[in-house]
């Protein structure tokens, strides 16, 4: 039973009981009489039996009738439907004639089992399929006369619809696919189901009508007596709207208590409403039915179309395309048009393919551009003539004309309705938006990953073939028809865009939001937005301003972030002052490393909390707020410090945590940072680039009074544990050590290690501190910085920084001391006297300086150094180079007073030829002599002195240091010869050490470098080399036990080096260990040729513990 006869059936159990004079007749052959009979009040029944010949009815099921007995076979009696149909028309062969009509269960069964009966070319018969969208002409052939046997392969259309003439045998599979709306996924679906036995009954007639017939039933007498007695009405199977939109329209009251034969789900009935109130024609918040439909939806119920066209059609009327969409939905209400035969499906895809709308990406748009074709074509051809055209474009007629009709009483409708049809055509945008309101239940997002698309309420569906988006897949999709078959298929599909959805589904769509957060820029809370509708994610993210939606939460942020944190930029004056308090309080506890002085962050919170307006939700709210309070009350928001302090702190002493640190007349900014793990956690120096040069390592180490006794607790710490568990509790021996000594008058470690030796009469040794387990904000940080104070360098070693920064910081004093700096100088000339310091300012600073004359090869200059240290270095160098420059080279008339054999032995030298070699003569007789006049001149007059004695001397003392030199190096070259000559494996280590030694005393510029006082203990140190290899075979055991021990203290003394600062001169102190060692080795290996003073390991090693600090 359709719909409407339920429906008209129910209205007319209402109207009987008003209308006693009216009969109502039912008549149909496949009723239950007797469920009819008790909803009319037991009316009576009347049988009439049809006029019918017998029926032979033969089973013959697919599945064997013993496969259950036979489970363990191989499942060989076991047909599939295709081969069941073949068996039963070649039994059916051997019987009389006449036709045979096979039902089955849709396009694709009847064109498969078509095929397969042309094979086996039964003879004498013609096979002809019939089912709906075959064309006119086809269909047709069923009624035409014929000779032969037919057997017509039919959908159930042939079981009540139509009669197909001379049917004498019948194949019933027992199956038909029926059209059952699913409640779970809201979509029509059409699965195929094994047919009621009244419809079966049906079918088996259809052989009897004009003799005897044979019915093969292809499954069991079991089956079919288990079968269902009639078939469901259509009202169980399908979408309740149209039938609860007419009945709410006519006031018939609520569709679950109407007088139905059949009542519905109620799970159906609520989907039917769920559709509706999607529309828009029904209140959800209406209780009272009569009262429940909205005005769109009796716009709706005026409209002879499906709910979902109507809607389109009303949506229309405001985007100015009526016209359009009415063609559209009035496509929509009836069968396609298009015809596609079997046997010339290229053929009708050619033609059809013409109307489809490529640009636009829409099967919607294809039935427009149709309707356009065939109004122009009507118009030109004549009735006849435009009926061929159809034929010849597989188009049919007949569904054109009921399109045509359709449309027709849509306009007819709309116009009594008031709208209004635009003649100029419209865009597709806004014919899209039209259709989609009535489809946003049936909108899909492309999932790439399974190639399929996601629907509303968990669907996923796929595009049909028969679509022109098949193979495009855009993202989005809406579809006019979800048919669930094979699978759940989209019929009739456009492609949309996602921000047209959601302005038509404001009434349907739910919004989540997620991490509302603060925002400065927007000074308001913000919170992404995410738009589903029926499950599926229109918008995905989208920023929101979070104060409408929760103001509660929105001022608790802002008050947080905005006016507690300060993360708001704003003119506020009392903002800006209270920030300036806090920093104050925040720098204290920065500076004595806490927590817990500055009040909490729920302190401030509750402050403004209990100021603040409820409304206030952004800074657009406080500004509108503030405006009108501070006239009144302009200190409401202020702070106080003292508000700011927490009692429970202790107190502090500010004076332990100075600005600044004092070093001689230099005063450095300190800054405090209590961030543990940062670089530059605890306490910073800010060095000014121009004094980087003055500022020595001297006070630091003992740190700011306030992590004083903190870091002498660590110091203890750090001891060993045979020396730390004399000092415990260390915080206590720490005060008690520190109450006696005075900062920065000494070295921290060594004043502690006094201190402890008095508190414990235990020793302390320097090397027992372990400085590298000092924490990091107890050390010094030290930033250099420029003139603008950018950061130029950062660390904990400032002999480091010093060194790094050599380049620059000497640039910046050059330009400093630019009046003082000279070049080209070949003479004392006009330099005066040449000041010992240069002392300026510099951005604020005080710079000092120490001038020198530097060598510059062929002429002299005045630089300005950091240090002393480089200023001594610098004038020796450049004062030897002056006065050389200021004298005759004796070279020239030495080198002619000496031998031959002088001659070749000073020829082997490591300089690169004999002239430098007697420069380096020459410097070292100068030096000489400058050191026996006192050292280099800072004035005119005692450079005078220095240059005429060095006339007077210079070519004396270059003579006796080129015969020094000339005996090394005829030592050096006899001992070179003879290590070369000396190819013995087990001598091999002995003689790299010596070739290393011969390197280091015998080198370019190994004159100077020696000085003329040391000259003679080279050749004997040489000497002493000659005696160890006229030993060394003898003794090789000997030999390197001893060597051994030379280079154990080379490497301490390198080690001893490479520990000094960087850039930092080696002390005088430290040079004499190199000279300590050279005479430990004449002691090991020639002592016979004596030492100048007592030698040995320990004595070299005493040497090196007790170096100079620094």
């Amino acid at each position: 039973r359709s719909l409407n006869i339920d429906f008209i059936l129910g209205y007319l159990k209402q109207l009987l009981p008003r209308r006693p004079d009216l009969k109502v007749v039912i008549t149909s052959a496949t009723i239950d009489p007797e469920r009819f009979s008790r909803h009319f009040g037991d009316a009576p029944i009347i049988e009439v039996s049809g006029r019918t010949y017998p029926v032979e009815v033969r089973y013959r099921p697919l599945v064997a009738e013993n496969a259950h007995e036979n489970a363990g076979g191989d499942g060989g009696d076991d047909r599939d439907q295709v081969q069941g149909i073949i068996d039963a028309v070649e039994e059916l062969q051997k019987e009389g004639p006449g036709d045979v009509l096979v039902f089955l269960s849709g396009e694709r069964e009847i064109r498969d089992t078509a095929e397969a009966l042309t094979k086996r070319n039964l003879k004498g018969t013609e096979i002809l399929p019939l089912y709906a969208r075959l064309s006119s002409a086809e269909q047709h052939r069923v009624f035409q006369a014929h000779s032969g046997r037919r057997v017509v392969l039919a959908t159930n259309v042939a079981e009540t619809s139509l009669t197909v003439p001379g049917i004498k045998y019948v194949v019933d599979p027992g199956t038909a696919r029926v059209s059952r709306y699913s409640h779970r996924t809201k979509v029509q679906r059409l699965p195929i189901e094994a047919v009621s036995q009244a419809s079966a009954n049906q079918r088996k007639g259809r052989c009897g009508r004009t003799s005897d017939g044979i019915c093969i039933r292809l499954y069991s007498e079991e089956d079919f007596l288990a079968r269902p007695e009639f078939t469901d009405a259509e009202i169980l199977r399908t979408n309740l709207a149209s039938v609860i939109l007419q009945m709410t329209a006519i006031g018939l009251g609520d569709i679950a208590a109407f007088p139905f034969i059949d009542p519905p789900d109620r799970r159906n009935i609520k989907d039917g409403v769920d559709l509706l109130q999607e529309l828009g024609a029904m209140d959800p918040e209406q209780t009272d039915v009569r009262k429940r439909l909205t005005p769109i939806g009796r716009q709706l119920a005026q409209l002879p179309v499906d709910p979902r066209m109507a809607r389109m059609v009303l949506e229309a009327d405001r985007n100015n395309c009526v016209r359009e969409v009415m063609v559209i939905a009035a496509a929509l209400s009836i069968q396609d048009p298009r015809e596609r035969p079997a046997d010339k499906k290229e053929q009708a895809q050619q033609q059809h393919a013409r109307f489809v709308d490529k640009e636009a990406g829409s099967d919607f748009l294809t039935y427009l551009k149709l309707w356009d074709y065939l109004q122009e074509q009507q118009r030109e051809r004549s009735s006849s003539g435009f009926r061929r055209m159809c034929k010849q474009e597989f188009l049919n007629y007949l569904r054109i004309r009921e399109w045509q009709d359709v449309y027709s009483q849509l306009r007819q409708t709309v116009r009594q309705m008031g709208v209004r049809l635009s003649d100029q055509p419209a865009d597709p945008q806004r014919i899209h938006t039209s259709i989609l309101i009535g489809l946003l239940s049936h909108i899909g997002l492309y999932d790439a990953a399974k190639r399929e698309y996601g629907g509303a309420r968990g669907t996923r569906f796929a595009v049909f073939p028969g679509s022109s988006l098949f193979k495009k897949s855009p993202r989005w999709v809406m579809s006019a028809e979800l048919v669930e078959t094979s699978r759940l298929w989209a019929r009739v599909n456009a492609r949309i865009e996602p921000e047209w959805i959601e302005p038509l589904a404001e009434h349907l769509v739910k919004r989540n939001y997620s991490e509302p957060h603060w925002e400065q820029r927007a000074g308001a809370v913000m919170a992404y937005e995410k738009v589903t509708l029926y499950g599926v994610p229109i918008v995905a993210q989208r920023k929101v301003n979070y104060g409408r939606i929760d103001p509660e939460l929105s001022r608790e942020l802002f008050i947080r972030h905005a006016l507690v944190e300060g993360d708001w930029r704003t003119h506020h004056a009392f903002l800006k002052e209270n920030r300036a308090l806090l920093e104050e309080v925040e720098e204290l506890e920065h500076r004595a490393r806490r927590r817990d002085i500055l009040v909490d962050d729920e302190t401030l919170f509750d402050f403004y909390d209990q100021r603040l307006g409820q409304e206030v939700v952004s800074g657009r709210h406080f500004d509108t707020w503030w405006k009108k309070t501070r006239q009144k009350q302009p200190d409401l928001l202020s702070f106080e410090k003292s508000m700011l302090i927490n009692e429970r702190a202790g107190g502090v002493d500010e004076a332990d945590y100075p600005d600044f640190w004092t070093q001689g007349e230099l005063k450095l900014p300190l800054t405090y940072q209590f961030e543990p793990g940062n670089a530059a956690d605890g306490v910073t120096a800010h060095i000014p680039l121009a004094v980087l040069g003055q500022v020595v390592q001297d006070g630091f180490d003992w740190q700011i009074a306030g992590l004083r006794e903190e870091l002498v607790t660590e110091l203890i710490r750090s001891l060993p544990k045979t020396l730390r568990r004399n000092f415990i509790p260390a915080p206590d021996v720490a005060r008690a050590a520190l109450a006696r000594m005075t900062p920065r008058q000494e070295p921290l470690a060594q004043a502690l290690a006094r201190e402890l030796q008095r508190l414990k009469a235990i020793p302390v040794p320097p090397e027992s501190w372990d400085f590298d387990r000092i924490p990091d904000h107890l050390r010094m940080t030290f930033r250099v910085e420029d003139d603008r104070g950018k950061r130029l360098a950062e660390g904990k070693d400032l002999a480091e920084l010093k060194l790094r920064l050599k380049p620059k910081s000497q640039a910046t004093l050059s330009r400093a001391a630019d009046s003082v700096e000279r070049a080209g100088l070949t003479e004392w000339g006009g330099l005066g006297t040449l000041r010992r310091t240069f002392e300026s300012t510099r951005d604020g600073h005080p710079v000092k300086g120490y001038p020198a004359l530097v060598d510059e090869g062929e002429t002299v200059a005045v630089r300005v150094f950091e240090t002393e240290a480089e200023q001594r270095a610098a004038m020796w160098r450049g004062t030897r180079r002056l006065l050389a420059l200021g004298v005759n080279s004796p070279v020239k008339a030495i080198s002619g007073r000496l031998p031959n054999r002088a001659k070749l032995a000073l020829s082997h030298n490591p300089h690169r030829n004999t002239a430098d070699l007697f420069d380096d003569c020459v410097a070292c007789a100068v030096d000489k002599i400058m050191t026996d006049a006192g050292g280099p001149a800072w004035d005119a007059e005692g450079f005078a002195k220095l240059l005429a004695k060095v006339r007077a001397d210079l070519p004396a003392v270059t003579e006796d240091t080129v015969v020094k030199v000339e005996r090394i190096l005829t030592v050096h070259h006899a001992l070179e010869v003879k290590i070369k000559g000396t190819t013995s494996l087990a001598l091999v280590s002995a003689l790299t050490d010596i070739r290393a030694q011969l390197a280091a005393l015998v080198h370019r510029g190994f004159v100077t470098d020696t000085g003329w006082r040391r000259l003679p203990d080279v050749l004997r140190y040489l000497r002493g080399v000659e005696r160890r290899l006229a030993k060394l075979p003898n003794d090789p055991h000997g030999d390197r036990h001893r060597m051994l021990k030379v280079t154990e203290l080379q490497e301490a003394y390198a080690r001893t080096l490479a520990a000094l600062p960087q850039g930092r001169p080696v002390p005088e102190e430290l040079r004499q260990v190199r000279w300590m060692i050279e005479e430990l080795r004449v002691s090991y290996f020639a002592q016979s040729l004596g030492t100048p003073y007592p030698v040995s390991d320990k004595r070299i090693m005493k040497a090196l513990e007790v170096r100079p600090e620094g």
